[in-house]
């Protein structure tokens, strides 16, 4: 059963990411050290995405017998999906720490 709910702020974060180069396909290392998230984190978001077609995945060889790495670019979908997010769709934390105030959350934030 696929859920249609609306991407989280870390998954928003990986496609903002893919969306400055769309038609780059990116490893999934560079991609963590770019958006912040464990790997633990990632490559869960990463599927997701890709099964709900907004992501195009394929397989490259690994260098002198290595196993085979994926990689991951936007897909069409994925662009106007990207494009369709309002620019607020961004996680409060990061929004924050731009304009030079420390994230609160909860009853800190009183």
């Amino acid at each position: 059963m696929q859920r249609n709910r609306p991407p989280s702020a870390q998954a928003i974060r990986v496609l903002r990411a893919l969306a400055a180069d769309p038609s780059r396909w990116r490893y999934g290392y560079d991609l963590v050290t770019e958006v912040g998230l464990k790997s633990g984190s990632l490559y869960p978001i990463l599927v997701r995405l890709a099964d709900r077609s907004l992501l195009d995945a394929t397989w490259e060889p690994g260098p002198d017998g290595r196993p085979p790495r994926h990689l991951y670019r936007l897909s069409a979908a994925g662009r106007e999906y990207v494009a369709a997010l309002p620019a607020a769709a961004q996680p409060a934390a990061r929004a924050s720490r731009a304009a030079g105030r420390p994230h609160l959350r909860g009853a800190e934030a009183s």
